[in-house]
């Protein structure tokens, strides 16, 4: 028998995920510089989230659209340790953030300098591929898009996610 909270598992596997991220980054940029490891850490981030997303939509009984998309993200931010809003506006729904566990790490590990470098490709392209695995036939694609940035000094990041030339009827 395990001596262990489902919080304590829960915090044991997330902080074991984030360790082996920075870790295997670190390894590579070590031994091949820091761009090559960012392209391949790009290359990570386009698949993992897609393992996430349909698992979270499995787990959580989840179909497509903007609504449930919503409901994914809710689940995975908090899962992740993020400190976050979200706003339903006409055409969508924006994740105000104001806390980042991932730039924490890089502040913490002596890396700030590189964050927003990493954000700029890893951040867009987790959270395009996160709408993507949500995309609604006939509703049209599923955008993401940021208008603030905490590793570009800002207080938050603000996420947008929409559909593409589209406005939505039901609430998110």
């Amino acid at each position: 028998m395990i001596d262990l909270t489902e919080s304590q598992k829960a915090d044991y596997f997330r902080r074991s995920f984030t360790a082996v991220d920075g870790l295997w980054f670190m390894l590579v940029e070590e031994r091949f510089g820091f761009e090559a490891a960012l392209e391949r850490d790009e290359a990570v981030w386009k698949v993992l989230p897609k393992i996430q997303a349909r698992s979270i939509k499995a787990m959580m009984n989840l179909g497509a659209g903007l609504h449930d998309l919503a409901k994914a993200i809710r689940a995975r931010l908090a899962m992740e340790g993020f400190e976050y809003e979200m706003k339903v506006h006409e055409n969508g729904f924006d994740v105000i953030i104001s806390k980042c566990p991932w730039h924490d790490l890089m502040v913490k590990s002596g890396r700030e300098e590189l964050s927003e470098r990493v954000s700029e490709i890893i951040c867009r392209t987790e959270n395009s591929v996160w709408a993507s695995e949500f995309h609604e036939e006939g509703a049209g694609e599923i955008e993401f898009q940021r208008a603030e940035r905490i590793c570009k000094g800002r207080e938050r990041c603000i996420w947008h996610f929409s559909y593409i030339n589209k406005k939505i009827i039901n609430k998110v």
